[in-house]
């Protein structure tokens, strides 16, 4: 993956989404030599997207499993409990 400064890529815009869009290059935005932001194609943030609600849905289950085998309480009593 490229990096790019912020600057560059202002100036010359139009050709970095083109390089993006059609041939599917990836760039890194820098700014102050940080690494700030990147441009890629929406293939890959779909993609990106599709795994991040994967991790999520796994981790929703593996939270549903452990409500099913830890003791829970009622809110009434957790807010006595907590004294509100």
């Amino acid at each position: 993956m490229k990096s790019i400064p912020f600057s560059e890529a202002r100036a010359h815009l139009t050709e970095v989404v083109n390089n993006v869009t059609y041939k599917g290059k990836r760039f890194v935005l820098t700014k102050n030599g940080k690494q700030v932001a990147a441009f890629i194609p929406i293939e890959d943030l779909a993609l990106l997207e599709e795994l991040e609600d994967a991790i999520d849905l796994k981790a929703a289950k593996r939270a549903k499993q452990s409500l099913r085998k830890e003791k829970t309480i009622s809110w009434k009593d957790a807010k006595k409990d907590l004294e509100l």
